[in-house]
C-alpha cells in the first residue's frame, strides 16, 4: 500500500517532464518558423532560383563555299584552334584553271578594248583623209566646170568641135561622180567613227564593261581558288568533325563545327511564374554541376526570351483540344558570366548550372528598349581576299596596258603558286 504513493509522484513527474518537453518543442519550431518567416521576408524573397539551367557558347559551323575534294585534315575533335588556322585543305586543281583562263580572258579583252580606243584616232585620221579626198573631187568639179562652161558659147562659133565639148562634159560627169563617191566615203568613215565612239565614250580601258566584266571573272575565280581552304572564323574548339580525307564534299554540307568558349552565356528557364520581379541588368550567382558548391560564377540577367520553349518547339502544343492539362512554360533567361572567373574554370556547351538572381533590384526593365549599335560577333580573317583580288586583277590590266604596276606582283605570284 505504501508504493502507490510513490507511483503517483512518478506519473506527476513524467507528465510535467514530457510537457516541458513539448512546450520546448513548440517554442523551437515557432522561433524556427519565425526566423524563417524573417529570413525570407529579408533575404529569400529577394531571390529567385532555378536549375534548369545549361550553359551556352557560339557554336560556329564550317561549310565548304565551294565543291572539291578532300587533301587534307588539319584539325581533329577536341583541338584548339587560332582564328585564320587552316582546317580542311581541298583539291584546287580545278580553281587553278579557272583562275588561269579568267586572268588570260582578262588580259586579251584589256587588248581588245585598247584597240577600240586606238580606232578612234586612226577613224579620225581616215576621215581627215576622205575631207581631203571631197574636197580634191570639189576642184575637180569646178574644174571640169569651167571647162564645159567655156566651150558651149564657141560650139556655134565653130572655134570648138562638138567631140572637144563632149569630151569636156564627160569629164564633169566624172568629176561629179568621184565628188559622190569621195562624200559617201566621208559619210562612212564618220559613222564608223561614231559608232567606235559609242563603245568608248564617258569610260577609260581599266574602267570600260568588257574589261570590268572580265575583271568580275577573275575576282571570282581567285576567291574559289583561296576558298578550297577552309580555315577557322573564330579561335575555339573543334567538335563534331564528320569530314574525311578524299570525301568529295558539296557546298554548304557541314564539316566540323568550331565552339568559342571564351565568352559563353547560361540560358536559365524558369517557371512563367518566377518571372514577375526579374529585371534586365539584374545580378546572378551561379554553380556548375561539373565544379560543384565549391566554384562560384557571377553574372547579370542581359535579356529574358521572346516566348516560351514550347511556343518555338518544332511541334508545339495544340492546346485547342478537348483534353487538356496546363503546364507551367518556362522562358529562357539570358545571364552573361565574367570573363576572368571562365577563364579561371572553363566550362563546355550544354553544361548543368543552378542559377539564383537577386530581384530585389527592379529599375531595370523586362525586355529591351535600346537596339544593339555593335555587332554579336565577328571575324577579320576574310578581309583580305577581296583586297589581293583586286591587286591581282590591277596587275594585270596594268601589264596589258604597256604600264607595270607593282602592288598586284604579290597577289599574281600568290594565284599561281596557290
Amino acid at each position: 500500500m505504501s508504493t502507490e504513493p510513490n507511483q503517483v509522484t512518478t506519473n506527476d513527474n513524467a507528465q510535467a517532464a514530457r510537457k516541458k518537453a513539448l512546450t520546448a518543442i513548440a517554442l523551437a519550431v515557432l522561433l524556427g518558423g519565425g526566423a524563417y518567416g524573417v529570413y525570407y521576408a529579408l533575404v529569400a524573397n529577394h531571390y529567385e532560383h532555378t536549375d534548369n539551367a545549361y550553359v551556352q557558347a557560339n557554336v560556329v559551323q564550317i561549310t565548304p563555299q565551294v565543291a572539291g575534294t578532300v587533301l587534307a585534315i588539319n584539325a581533329d575533335d577536341t583541338d584548339m584552334v587560332k582564328a585564320g588556322q587552316l582546317l580542311v585543305k581541298l583539291d584546287a586543281a580545278d580553281a587553278q584553271v579557272a583562275l588561269d583562263q579568267a586572268q588570260a580572258q582578262l588580259a586579251q579583252t584589256v587588248r581588245e578594248v585598247r584597240t577600240l580606243f586606238a580606232n578612234n584616232g586612226s577613224l579620225q585620221s581616215q576621215i581627215q583623209a576622205r575631207q581631203a579626198d571631197v574636197a580634191k573631187a570639189q576642184n575637180e568639179v569646178a574644174r571640169a566646170q569651167d571647162d564645159v562652161n567655156r566651150r558651149a558659147p564657141l560650139l556655134a562659133s565653130g572655134a570648138v568641135g562638138k567631140e572637144e565639148l563632149n569630151h569636156a562634159q564627160s569629164q564633169l560627169v566624172a568629176a561629179r561622180s568621184a565628188l559622190a563617191a569621195a562624200e559617201s566615203g566621208l559619210s562612212t568613215a564618220r559613222e564608223q567613227l561614231t559608232s567606235n565612239q559609242s563603245l568608248t565614250d564617258g569610260t577609260s580601258v581599266e574602267q570600260h564593261p568588257n574589261v570590268q566584266r572580265a575583271a568580275a571573272r577573275v575576282r571570282e575565280a581567285y576567291l574559289a581558288l583561296k576558298r578550297v581552304a577552309l580555315v577557322a572564323p573564330v579561335d575555339g574548339y573543334v567538335a563534331k568533325r564528320s569530314v574525311q580525307v578524299g570525301q568529295r564534299v558539296p557546298a554548304g554540307s557541314p564539316l566540323m563545327t568550331v565552339v568559342s568558349l571564351d565568352q559563353p552565356w547560361v540560358d536559365a528557364n524558369f517557371k512563367e511564374s518566377q518571372l514577375q520581379r526579374v529585371r534586365i541588368g539584374q545580378p546572378a550567382i551561379l554553380t556548375a554541376d561539373v565544379y560543384g558548391q565549391k566554384v562560384v560564377y557571377h553574372g547579370t540577367v542581359a535579356g529574358l526570351g521572346a516566348g516560351t520553349g514550347a511556343a518555338f518547339a518544332l511541334l508545339p502544343a495544340q492546346n485547342a483540344t478537348g483534353n487538356w492539362i496546363k503546364i507551367v512554360q518556362r522562358v529562357p533567361v539570358r545571364v552573361t558570366l565574367q570573363a576572368d572567373e571562365v577563364k579561371a574554370h572553363p566550362l563546355r556547351v550544354g553544361l548543368s548550372m543552378e542559377v539564383e538572381v537577386d530581384v530585389a533590384k527592379q529599375d531595370g526593365q523586362v525586355l529591351a528598349q535600346a537596339q544593339r549599335t555593335q555587332a554579336v560577333a565577328q571575324t577579320t580573317v576574310f578581309d583580305d581576299l577581296q583586297k589581293d583580288a583586286d591587286k591581282l586583277v590591277d596587275s594585270i590590266i596594268s601589264k596589258n596596258l604597256g604600264r607595270t604596276v607593282h602592288v598586284g606582283a604579290a597577289a599574281h605570284a600568290e594565284s599561281k603558286g596557290a
